[in-house]
Formats: C-alpha cells, sequence, structure tokens
C-alpha cells in the first residue's frame, strides 16, 4: 500500500551567550561537573529567576529571520515532569504565549526546486542538567541546567528524509549567520527532535505520531526518519494499529527502539510561571533588531549566482559559512575574477584547511595576501606548484606573502635554453620512463615532469617544461 509521509521537526538550539537563561552561572563547555551552578538554576527554595537579556534578543533575531510573527505579550509557564536530572522537576518553558508564531523557511535542495516549511511556534526555554551512565549506576552533572535554548517547531509539511535534511541545513546557515548559536551537535547546541506518520494516500486523516529522539547529526535524522518510514509501511500493510509514542535511534543497530508512550500537554500541567511577569516588547526594540540582521543565506546565494556568475551549487557551497562568503566577497573585491577566486578557494585553500582540521574562521593569510598570490600565478610569475607551497608555508608560519616570496625561491623559470639541460640530464638519469613512453606508456611523461619540476625546486613552468619533454622523446629537437 502507498504511503504519504508526514514530518515534522522540533529544534533545540543552545543560544551562545555566556550565561545562562535565568542566572549568571556560566554557559562555557566542558567545566568540571557541578561547578557552574547556582541556587537559582537548581531551583532551591527563595531563589527567584531574572531573564538573559541577549537570550531574549537572540530569540527576536531568529524569529525575524524566520519570518515569524513576534509576540508583543508573552510570558513564561512551567512545564512539570519529574526526571533525574531536572533539578526543580519542572522546566521554566513557554506554552501558549511565546515569543513568536506563524514563520516560514524557504528551502532549495536544488536549482529550481524550492518549498516552503511554516513555522509553528519559536519559544525560550532552560536545558536540563545530563545524565552520564556507567555501568551499575548513573551520575548526574547539573552544569548544563538552566542554560538557555531556543525551540523552533516546524509544521508537519516535511515529506521525506532529504526534505527534513536540508531544512535542518538550511536552519543551521540561517543561525550561524545570525551568530545566536555555535550549532555544534558534538557539543549538544543544536539537537533535533523528528515527529512522523505516515497516513494512505489521498486520505486526510494523519496515522499515529511517533516522536523520535537521541539524533545527533543530520545524517542520523535522515537515517532514522528513513528507517521509520519502512518500519511503520510493514506493520501498516499487515493491519496493524500504531500508537503514539516515543522511539529513541540507535546508531550502532541502525533502527529505533521504543522508549515511552507520549505524553501530551494535559500531563505536563502547564501553567504561568509565577516567578516572571509577562513581558511586553516595544515596537522600537523589535524594529533596532531587525535592522541588525545580516544579509541571510538564501538571498546572499542569489545575489552570487546573478552578480558573479557562479553556478547553484558553487553559490550554495560559498554562502554555506558566513565567513566564508565575506572572504569570498573580500577577495573578488581586490580581484574580479570571481570564477578563479572560486577556484582556488575550494581546490587549494580549502583542502590546507582540512588538513589542518581548522574553519575559514582560523584561517590567518589576509585576503590581499591570497588574491597576490593567484595574480602571480595568473600573470606567469609563479607556477602553481611553487604557489601551493607559498600558501602552505603562510598558513604555517602565518607571515604575508611579501615575507614568503623573499624567502622563497619563486621566480618561474620559463627560458627553454636553461631548461633544456635540465631536462635532457632527467632523460639520461631514467632510461626506463624513456623507454616506458617510447613503449605507448603515456603515463611516464608525467612521472618525468615531476622529475624536472623537483630539479628545479618547482619553479620551472610545467608547460615548457611538458613540451621540451615531448619534443626531446619524440625525437623532433
Amino acid at each position: 500500500m502507498e504511503y504519504d509521509v508526514v514530518i515534522g521537526l522540533e529544534t533545540h538550539v543552545q543560544l551562545k551567550t555566556k550565561t545562562k537563561a535565568f542566572c549568571s552561572c556560566s554557559t562555557e563547555f566542558g567545566q568540571v561537573p557541578n561547578t557552574s551552578i547556582c541556587p537559582v538554576c537548581l531551583g532551591l527554595p527563595g531563589s527567584l529567576p531574572v531573564l538573559n537579556k541577549l537570550a531574549l534578543e537572540f530569540a527576536v533575531k531568529t524569529a525575524l529571520a524566520l519570518n515569524c510573527r513576534i509576540q508583543r505579550y508573552f510570558r513564561f509557564d512551567r512545564k512539570n515532569y519529574f526526571y533525574p536530572d531536572l533539578p526543580k522537576n519542572y522546566q521554566i518553558s513557554q506554552y501558549d504565549l511565546p515569543v513568536a508564531l506563524q514563520g516560514f523557511l524557504e528551502i532549495e535542495p536544488q536549482e529550481g526546486v524550492r518549498k516552503c516549511i511554516e513555522i509553528k511556534r519559536i519559544h525560550l526555554e532552560e536545558d536540563a542538567g545530563k545524565l552520564i551512565h556507567t555501568e551499575g549506576y548513573s551520575l548526574i552533572d547539573f552544569n548544563r541546567a538552566g542554560i538557555p535554548l531556543l525551540e523552533i517547531v516546524s509544521e508537519p509539511q516535511i515529506n521525506s528524509p532529504e526534505e527534513a535534511y536540508e531544512y535542518l541545513l538550511s536552519l543551521k546557515e540561517i543561525l550561524r549567520y545570525l551568530e545566536v548559536s555555535d550549532c555544534d551537535m558534538e557539543k549538544g547546541s543544536l539537537r533535533c527532535d523528528a515527529n512522523i506518520s505516515l497516513k494512505k494516500r489521498d486520505h486526510f486523516q494523519l496515522g499515529a505520531k511517533i516522536e523520535l529522539k537521541n539524533m545527533n547529526s543530520f545524517k542520523a535524522v535522515k537515517d532514522a526518519l528513513a528507517y521509520e518510514i519502512e518500519r511503520q509501511s510493514k506493520l501498516l500493510d499487515k493491519g496493524r494499529i500504531l500508537t503514539q509514542e516515543t522511539r529513541l535511534w540507535d546508531a550502532k543497530e541502525v533502527r529505533t527502539v521504543s522508549m515511552r508512550t507520549k505524553e501530551s500537554a494535559p500531563d505536563y500541567r502547564y501553567f504561568p510561571e509565577p516567578d516572571l511577569l509577562p513581558f511586553v516588547l516595544e515596537d522600537s526594540y523589535i524594529e533596532k533588531i531587525k535592522e541588525s540582521l545580516p544579509e541571510l543565506p538564501y538571498y546572499k546565494k542569489h545575489r552570487f549566482i546573478e552578480t558573479y556568475g557562479l553556478s547553484f551549487n558553487e553559490a550554495r557551497f560559498i554562502v554555506s559559512e558566513k565567513k566564508l562568503a565575506d572572504y569570498f566577497e573580500l577577495c573578488v573585491n581586490l580581484f574580479p575574477f570571481p570564477k578563479i577566486i572560486y577556484n582556488w578557494i575550494v581546490g587549494p585553500l580549502m583542502g590546507e584547511l582540512n588538513e589542518r582540521k581548522i574553519s575559514i574562521e582560523d584561517i590567518n593569510i589576509l585576503p590581499q595576501d591570497f588574491v597576490c598570490l593567484i595574480k602571480d600565478v595568473e600573470s606567469d610569475k609563479i607556477n602553481s606548484l611553487k604557489a601551493k607551497e607559498v600558501l602552505k608555508k603562510i598558513l604555517d608560519t602565518a607571515k604575508s606573502y611579501a615575507e614568503v616570496i623573499k624567502e622563497e625561491s619563486v621566480i618561474m623559470i620559463s627560458d627553454s635554453n636553461i631548461l633544456k639541460g635540465v631536462v635532457q640530464k632527467v632523460l639520461d638519469e631514467n632510461p626506463k620512463s624513456v623507454s616506458d613512453y617510447k613503449s605507448g606508456k603515456t603515463n611516464a611523461l608525467m612521472f618525468l615532469v615531476g622529475q624536472v619540476m623537483k630539479k628545479t625546486q618547482n619553479n620551472a613552468d610545467p608547460k615548457i617544461v611538458q613540451k621540451l619533454l615531448k619534443e626531446l622523446l619524440d625525437g623532433s629537437v
């Protein structure tokens, strides 16, 4: 039987504030367990919460970027449930009057394919602590308790694991552009729960909603959803009735396992937080935040396509990180050849960054130095092999381009009369490669080119070297 897939995502974003949501404890990751705590985040009697001003600003900024309607009047509520890592036995969250409602996020998985996913609500809340399970017992670290979270809830308008993946990628890009979160899933800064149900094709009634948890990467979200589609389809084909529940994703076993039957809103016994008065936002406050919004990835991507002639995939890659897009644009302003700049960034530069396991944010080569390097290659002052050596040395030493080329022998040798002697010497020293080439093994030519480059410390013009080798090997000189 054919089924329609209906998916909604609940994304929890840890906001990049220095202190917690309702107290002054540090949010720094990796501190000694239970050292960043106080009476407020532990919910001790007599303690009173005070809302983090920056957390609210980040919430409004995110809501504006996601085209939401900002609530001028909102409040906090207590969400009551007992769990060992929840020190108060309730969580300060928001229920019927959240910060923002009714937004949308447009995804564009490929050129010409667009889909608008509506955002149901965005609300602020505090995080719980962390349980560390060991053999025979569990430990609790309350350092994370009270850290500010922004929950972004989509409408159930996602219809495949691939769309869910694209939604999360686009959302992450926006959050990083806004600089409201580092979105580091390994540190728990971005977490996602997925609700999935299947319904018969062309029927209106949705099937039972299954919530998926414990997914620590976007790929895990996609894999878990794909597994659930197959699992639920098989059960429905057999006439089984699915019940609402929460399931955990087991990445090692590549399957979901039942955790509990799903609670509903009445189970949490929401009621207004008595220690926090309702909040009223003025229009001037919202307008000020709106003016601070950067150019967002979707619009930047299309501007790069139109202005710089990049392809859809090229623009998509270069705007995936704000710092990368900014670096690219600074370089293009100095050397107006976008394709050449793009090829150098995604090729040699990204190769070096990946090898060092650093990001564009950690780069120590200024745009003007990077452009000088590219210009010298384009004007045949140095060859591309030597340029890559120079690039490596700049990244290793943090010296300027001018300093490195003073230390290195970088002037390209293009004089055929000078190179002919070196080429002949390489031929004399490598009779087997000469024989291989003459017997039809053309790869031998590139080996010989490499030997000449080695003898000239990569300063020879490889085009002239190849031409001279062919002439000598073919007997035309």
